[in-house]
């Protein structure tokens, strides 16, 4: 494992608690790989605040979906001069470790903002998260909830390319992705990939907690499309002034998706994003796209509001 990517893990165990079974998961990563990188490597880069600053908790969350489109959401955003991103996903109300460490310590991983500013961190892992709304709604019952979600089955496929790709980085096994989600002729309802695409079953969990009013549901397919008519949704829905337009965006003819233009600079997601998904055996895929059927179903009646997934 090389340097770098050591220096990163390291980075999210120590600031954000990570569990080693997240890092086998995720990352293909024996935790023990990683006693070799020292902390005195990482260096405390500490800078005043800009006058009239300060660090607010959050008036809005990216709560998922993981493979929905969320950095791209973030990044889309922090366009906006109202708006303060944070840089990194936090994991505090889905890691107990993290939530164990207090509400002080969440508030301090947030950006210093204006007070025209609202502050705005993501974590994908907050959907799927059986104690996520609960905790969230203790600290904000009015907090305004942002979920970005595509194709729940297209979201699995992407789902396995990451780990997959990360896997094959850090010279682990893997599986055809065929074998992860079928056994013995059934979908494997144990695959997490699975698990997190029944979108039906984590929202219900959020409506307990809140209602329907403050949660908006971006549209990932559209976003990637064409960024600016969902982008326009966010800031009315988050009462932003719009300063969003389509000079902000340009389609990049070899990622093949939108990357950003803001303030001089132009910028586009990481390489990790966008990486050509597998074939997938039809049959297999029309399995789990049958199966996933009903849950969407659900999901509509739920939400009151259809999308276009296969």
């Amino acid at each position: 494992m090389s340097y770098f990517l050591s220096f990163a893990l390291l980075f999210v165990v120590q600031i954000h608690g990570a569990p080693p079974e997240f890092l086998q998961e995720e990352f293909g990563v024996d935790p023990l790989e990683l006693d070799s990188v020292q902390a005195s490597n990482m260096s405390d880069v500490s800078t005043s605040p800009p006058p009239g600053t300060s660090k607010k908790a959050p008036q809005s969350i990216i709560i998922g979906v993981r493979k929905g489109g969320t950095r791209a959401l973030l990044e889309m955003l922090d366009i906006h001069p109202e708006v303060a991103a944070a840089a990194t996903e936090v994991h505090f109300f889905d890691w107990d470790e993290n939530y164990a460490k207090g509400f002080e310590w969440y508030r301090d991983l947030m950006p210093y903002s204006y007070p025209n500013q609202i502050t705005i961190e993501k974590t994908p892992g907050y959907f799927t998260s059986a104690l996520a709304p609960e905790r969230i709604c203790a600290m904000n019952s009015s907090i305004k909830l942002l979920l970005i979600l595509r194709d729940p089955t297209e979201r699995v496929i992407s789902d396995y390319t990451q780990v997959y790709f990360n896997r094959l980085e850090n010279h682990k096994p893997v599986q055809a992705i065929e074998n992860l989600l079928v056994r013995n002729g059934v979908l494997n309802m144990r695959y997490k990939a699975i698990q997190r695409s029944l979108y039906d079953i984590h929202i219900r969990n959020w409506l307990r907690h809140f209602p329907l009013e403050q949660i908006h549901i971006v549209d990932g397919d559209a976003l990637i499309r064409d960024p600016l008519p969902e982008l326009q949704k966010v800031e009315n829905f988050l009462n932003l002034p719009p300063r969003i337009v389509s000079s902000n965006f340009y389609f990049n003819q070899t990622k093949g998706f939108y990357c950003i233009r803001s303030d001089g600079r132009e910028r586009c997601l990481h390489e990790s994003k966008g990486r050509p998904h597998p074939a997938v055996n039809n049959s297999v895929l029309q399995q789990l796209r049958a199966f996933l059927r009903e849950h969407n179903r659900t999901f509509f009646r739920l939400v009151r509001r259809t999308f276009n997934w296969q």
